[in-house]
Formats: C-alpha cells, sequence, structure tokens
C-alpha cells in the first residue's frame, strides 16, 4: 500500500503505486494516477485527469491538473501528463489541456521546476528543462529540451522555444526564441547564445564556433529570414549541430525574436 498520510484525502478511485508517498492534508483526486517511487508533499492538490511518471518530488502546496484558466473550458476530461524524476517545487501550478487544442498539458523527464511558476493549459514541456522561480508560461506555448528559463520569464500563448535556449531574469518573450539563444529583456530580443550552458551539457569548443556563426548569420549580417535560414541550412548539411535550427524554423510559427 502506498504511504498515505492521515490528514490526507485520496480517492479511493486514484492509483498509485505501492510506494508512492502522499504528505499531510494533500488531496487527490479521482482520475489520477501516479508512478512507483514519487513523493507528493504536503498541502499538494493533485487532481483531473493527471498522469505522473516515476521518481517525482512534488514539494509543498503544488497545485497539479488543476481547470485551466480559460472561460471556455466546460469541465472537459482534458489531462495532465509528467513523466519521470522531475522536481516540482513549492506553489508550482499546472492547468490541464483544453479542447481547443489536444486537450493536453505535458512534461517530459528531469525537469526543475522553481517555486511559484505556472504553467498553463496545452503547454508541451521537454525534459532537462529549469524553469527559475515565478516563470510564468500562457497556454500553449512549446519548451523545447534543455531549456533554462530565468526567474520572472513570462512567455506568451503561442510561443516556443527552443532546444538549450535560454532566458534571463524578467524576460518578456512574445515571439519564438529559437535553439541555443540567450534572449533578455522587455520585450526579449536576442543576447547571444547560451555557450556555458553548452559547454556544460559538452558540446565542444569547435560545435560552439558553428553555432555563434549561425547566429551572427541569422541575428548580425543584415539578411532576410530566408536568406539567413538558407545559409544555416546548407551549412547543417556538414555540421550536425545546427540541424536544430533548421528544424525549429520550420515549426516556428509567431516569428522570431528580433
Amino acid at each position: 500500500m502506498a504511504l498515505i498520510h492521515p490528514s490526507a484525502v485520496v480517492h479511493p478511485g486514484a492509483e498509485l503505486a505501492a510506494d508512492v508517498e502522499i504528505g499531510p492534508f494533500c488531496v487527490v483526486g479521482e482520475h489520477v494516477r501516479i508512478g512507483a517511487g514519487t513523493r507528493v508533499g504536503p498541502h499538494c492538490v493533485v487532481e483531473g485527469h493527471t498522469t505522473i511518471g516515476e521518481r517525482n518530488v512534488f514539494h509543498g502546496s503544488s497545485h497539479i491538473g488543476c481547470a485551466p484558466q480559460d472561460k471556455k473550458y466546460k469541465n472537459d476530461p482534458t489531462r495532465v501528463t509528467i513523466g519521470n524524476d522531475n522536481n516540482i517545487f513549492q506553489f508550482v501550478t499546472v492547468s490541464t489541456g483544453t479542447i481547443q487544442d489536444e486537450g493536453l498539458t505535458a512534461l517530459g523527464d528531469d525537469n526543475w521546476i522553481m517555486a511559484y511558476c505556472h504553467v498553463a493549459h496545452d503547454c508541451m514541456i521537454g525534459s532537462h528543462t529549469i524553469f527559475a522561480n515565478n516563470a510564468s508560461l500562457a497556454g500553449h506555448v512549446y519548451i523545447e529540451d534543455w531549456v533554462f528559463l530565468g526567474g520572472f520569464t513570462t512567455v506568451h500563448q503561442f510561443c516556443r522555444v527552443g532546444v538549450h535556449a535560454m532566458t534571463s531574469f524578467t524576460a518578456a518573450v512574445t515571439q519564438d526564441v529559437p535553439p541555443y539563444v540567450t534572449a533578455a529583456g522587455n520585450r526579449a530580443a536576442p543576447a547571444g547564445i547560451n555557450s556555458e550552458g553548452l559547454r556544460r551539457r559538452g558540446f565542444t569548443a569547435e560545435q560552439i564556433t558553428e553555432i555563434k556563426r549561425a547566429y551572427k548569420t541569422l541575428y548580425r549580417q543584415g539578411l532576410s529570414f530566408d536568406e539567413a535560414s538558407a545559409q544555416i541550412a546548407a551549412r547543417a548539411i556538414e555540421r550536425p549541430e545546427l540541424k536544430a535550427f533548421v528544424d525549429f524554423f520550420a515549426l516556428a510559427k509567431r516569428g522570431l525574436i528580433r
């Protein structure tokens, strides 16, 4: 049997792995499934059609699977899925999806979501991300793998943030942030590449130099987007690390930060 504190309220329909821990004064809803090794700290609420994987830690007072802050929502059976090995800190909120999109809000694996962050309805978050305190996503946002969001970053609905990108403290992101790029300011503008993050993840000096060249092609040579993207695509044939730019350009919908 799961280790459930006597003060917690767990619906009999919830499915908990045998070693799940549910802390004091938690509420776990009927349609919740929680995988092995996951710990839910005090005063957390896990509700909605929420599926949580293994070895996650939910610190005190996080609220997962809450109704989306969308007036069109009518108690639809939309979902939240969370992968494995995530740390979700105090007062984080993760809303369920809406039927206007795919009906799903999803987090991958090994994410570190600090206190007071908000993940709105229909957001898709990859793996190995870090959200510093009070980072907030509007609805329908895509965050790719290895992204770092600085404290109090806000991301406009339907934006996409590319792999290994980074935002500064209080960045206000209203357009798509390409891979590897650091975004800073209100409204967020390109401020170089995330060199330190790339070094920490094992990118070589040569790879980082190629990414810097692509950044200059995109932002420093006065080229149109079509011209810059064509040059980067041609170079990506020989340099695999640049393929992330090519893939991102095909998916970007709100225009790139400039």
